[in-house]
């Protein structure tokens, strides 16, 4: 499924730096790399750790097989796939079950009351949302509220420096709601490790998705890139620590989520918690930023 991914055993190494750094945090999904990832993590933190002493994200709506009721998040398939997480992880339970898309072909109540059971039935500890429109994470809030159910804690959606439209609506409605913001693709998918974009590595060369989200606005979003290389020299930092220091430094961002494949790139992205910028800093960074189209919230179109 990604070509850049690595194997167990590199995997585990992460994996063990993580931990061996204080890292307690460790988010995955049932369809990267079509459940790879849950067991390679599962195994890894059974083999170093104690279960209780990690906490454990997975998350729910796709899935490799078009057959259906695998997908989405109807009962059917949220009952289905958290069986099949646990099973993969070796756990019994997850602390934090997310959902990874917004589903227009289940209602609302539907997918809430599920997650309800399933927080109830002990294989979940939290649940927590990503990626979606800020009317329909309220709408689900305020449904499981109505119904007494289980609400969201954390929402993990886009957010960098090169992209910030979720600073519109989504950070202040988690701000207003007391919601934990675990970021992904805090660095771009890479687009803010390094000052030009022409660098081959195996994930620029294979990663559809990095591309699409990135490519269009190429010539706006070098300005910004500029400007982190320039603030990561003015405080004998790596750009990729700049790019981390900025989300660090939001209120509600609690924890973005950094895809290593080498153990240090975990000590690298630890010391940008060491770098502390200035309004001044904050500002610069954020000057050239131009508006973009939406990625990652699914319009209805695109289910």
């Amino acid at each position: 499924m990604f070509p850049w991914a690595v194997d167990y055993d590199k995997s585990e190494a992460v994996v063990k730096k993580a931990l061996d750094l204080g890292i307690n945090f460790f988010d995955t999904a049932n369809f990267y790399s079509y459940g790879d990832s849950e067991e390679f993590l599962g195994k890894a933190l059974k083999k170093y750790v104690n279960r209780d002493e990690a906490v454990v994200a997975t998350k729910v709506f796709f899935d490799k097989s078009e057959k259906p009721n695998q997908a989405g998040l109807s009962r059917k398939a949220i009952l289905s796939q958290i069986d099949k997480s646990l099973q993969r992880l070796q756990m019994d339970y997850v602390d934090l079950y997310i959902i990874h898309r917004w589903d227009y072909n289940t209602p609302i109540e539907e997918t809430m009351e599920a997650l309800h059971d399933v927080v109830k039935s002990g294989k979940a500890r939290y649940i927590g949302a990503s990626a979606m429109y800020s009317w329909q994470f309220e709408q689900a809030q305020a449904i499981a509220k109505e119904h007494n159910w289980t609400e969201f804690v954390s929402m993990q959606n886009h957010l960098n420096l090169l992209y910030r439209e979720e600073e519109r609506e989504m950070m202040p409605l988690c701000e207003n709601q007391n919601i934990a913001v675990t970021p992904y693709s805090p660095l771009a998918s890479g687009h803010l490790t390094r000052p030009t974009w022409d660098a081959k590595t195996k994930r620029s060369e294979t990663d559809k998705v990095a591309r699409s989200k990135y490519d269009a606005d190429e010539s706006n979003d070098m300005e910004i890139v500029k400007r982190v290389d320039e603030v990561a020299k003015k405080y004998d930092a790596t750009m990729a620590q700049v790019a981390l220091a900025w989300l660090l430094q939001k209120k509600q961002v609690v924890a973005p989520i950094i895809g290593a494949t080498k153990p240090d790139h975990l000590q690298s992205s630890v010391d940008a918690l060491k770098l502390n910028l200035t309004t001044e800093d904050v500002n610069y960074l954020e000057e050239p930023y131009q508006p973009h189209a939406v990625v990652g919230a699914l319009s209805k179109n695109e289910m």
